[in-house]
């Protein structure tokens, strides 16, 4: 079966667009469309998706309170992914979606074959679609967004259940880093590094890349801006 799209933006030509673009894939198919967070939610009642596209800044229910009623519904478990559109300067409030359970960002202007290719990606359980982009969208937003006292020591806590190997891991994971970027440069395989993140979710009881992105910011492990660690 086709992986099934929903596209929620207040803009009906961006809508169109992104439509053109998924369905000329063979394995693509646009199920429904919304123009606010909480048409989206309306929709979803009725029809099946896979992958939400959805943007952050709209009428009534913005993206944000959308992709938490989705993430963190009764049947959290069978929800669609939710990817998070921005346009990277003034969106903020990505992070928040980050947090209340999207996948990961795409920015509006995203060329074709990686609208198709995030999609495909999220889909198959991939989290953080674009590591750069990942990386300076998270630089921008936890300037804006300072970490709470308590989240360094919960960070510190969680990550004193980690071998000093996945400590490395998970704070290149915290910077964007794709597996393939992490294996060069731990000088491990790709396999490897699979597993390592796979043990680090386990450990640490996250659901996802991006919540590991999320625990380090929030924490304060990594300095907000630079990426470097504190």
């Amino acid at each position: 079966m086709p992986v099934r799209v929903m596209l929620v933006d207040d803009q009906a030509l961006l809508r169109a667009g992104f439509r053109m673009v998924l369905e000329a894939q063979p394995d693509l198919e646009v199920v429904a469309e919304a123009g606010d967070g909480a048409e989206a939610l309306e929709v979803l009642r009725a029809t099946e998706a896979d992958v939400v596209l959805m943007d952050v800044r709209m009428p009534r229910m913005d993206g944000v309170e959308a992709t938490g009623r989705i993430c963190g519904g009764p049947d959290a478990a069978n929800a669609p992914k939710v990817l998070i559109l921005t346009t990277f300067d003034l969106d903020e409030y990505a992070f928040a979606a980050l947090r209340a359970g999207a996948v990961g960002f795409l920015l509006k202007d995203v060329p074709p074959d990686e609208l198709v290719a995030a999609v495909r990606a999220v889909h198959s359980g991939d989290a953080v679609v674009a590591p750069s982009t990942t990386r300076r969208l998270l630089h921008r937003f936890t300037t804006l967004m300072p970490a709470e006292e308590a989240g360094g020591e919960r960070g510190r806590t969680a990550l004193a259940r980690l071998t000093g190997r996945e400590r490395e891991v998970f704070l290149l994971v915290a910077q964007g880093l794709s597996n393939g970027e992490i294996a060069a440069r731990l000088v491990l395989s790709e396999a490897t590094v699979k597993t390592h993140v796979g043990r680090i979710l386990h450990k640490l009881d996250l659901r996802d890349r991006v919540q590991v992105v999320v625990l380090a910011y929030e924490s304060g492990l990594l300095r907000a801006g630079s990426g470097r660690r504190t």
